[in-house]
C-alpha cells in the first residue's frame, strides 16, 4: 500500500505594488520558516521605481542612478531595474520536492517565459546559452532572472518588461551587460494587461515547473 502523501497544493499571490525591501523581507522570512510541508508559492507584484544590485554586483556597471535608489539584494547576478509596468514573479519554490537543480529550474522557468510571450503574440523569443534571461531574435532582453536558493528553496525569480518606462535602464549596464538593449511587450504589439499576462505566466510556470495551482490568494 503507498502512503506516501501528495504535495501541498501551490499557492499563487497578487499582491499589486509593493516597496521592494518589503517584499525582499517577506521572501527571505517565508523561506526560513517554511518546513518540508510548506507549499510553494508565486507572487506577482510591481515595484515603485528601484535599482537593486546582486551578490556578484561590481559598482562599474552603476553609470548614472540619478534619483532612483538602488537596495543591495541577495540574490544572484548583477544591477537590473525595477518599475511600474514591470511584471515581477517571485518563485519560492522547494527544490527537493521538485526533484530538480537549480540550473534545470532556472530553464524551465526561461521556457515559462518564451511560452507566456508567444500567448500574447511575441514570437522567437529564447534564452541565451551565456546569460539568464529571454531575449528577442534582435538581441534586446525582455525578461530577467535572479534567484537565490537556501537550505534547497528558492527566493527571487523573474521580470518580465510589459509596459514600462525602460530610460533607467540606461543608467547601468543591465545585468553587468555593457550596451544591453532592453525591450518591452507593449513595443511588440501587446496591448493586453498586466493581469491578463499574470494569469499567461502563473499558467506557464505551472505547466513548467510546479503541479496545478490549487490555492490563490
Amino acid at each position: 500500500m503507498n502512503t506516501t502523501s501528495a504535495p501541498p497544493s501551490p499557492v499563487l499571490r497578487r499582491l499589486g505594488f509593493v516597496c521592494y525591501e518589503a517584499s525582499f523581507a517577506a521572501m527571505r522570512r517565508f523561506t526560513e520558516q517554511r518546513g518540508a510541508e510548506t507549499a510553494d508559492e508565486i507572487w506577482l507584484l510591481q515595484h515603485p521605481p528601484v535599482f537593486t544590485q546582486g551578490q556578484a554586483g561590481r559598482p562599474e556597471h552603476l553609470l548614472d542612478l540619478g534619483d532612483i535608489p538602488l537596495v543591495q539584494s541577495d540574490r544572484g547576478g548583477q544591477v537590473t531595474y525595477h518599475g511600474p509596468g514591470q511584471l515581477v514573479g517571485y518563485l519560492m519554490f522547494d527544490l527537493h520536492r521538485l526533484g530538480i537543480g537549480i540550473r534545470r529550474l532556472v530553464q524551465r522557468i526561461e521556457q515559462a517565459l518564451v511560452d507566456t510571450l508567444e500567448q500574447h503574440g511575441i514570437a522567437g523569443a529564447r534564452p541565451r546559452d551565456d546569460a539568464p534571461g529571454v531575449y528577442l531574435p534582435d538581441g534586446a532582453k525582455i525578461a530577467s532572472l535572479g534567484l537565490r536558493v537556501r537550505q534547497g528553496c528558492t527566493f527571487h525569480g523573474l521580470a518580465l518588461n510589459v509596459d514600462m518606462d525602460l530610460q533607467p535602464f540606461a543608467r547601468i549596464n543591465p545585468c553587468g551587460m555593457q550596451g544591453q538593449a532592453m525591450t518591452q511587450m507593449r513595443d511588440h504589439g501587446c496591448t493586453d494587461s498586466m493581469a491578463t499576462i499574470g494569469n499567461t505566466l502563473a499558467q506557464a510556470l505551472r505547466a513548467r515547473c510546479l503541479a496545478p495551482l490549487a490555492a490563490t490568494v
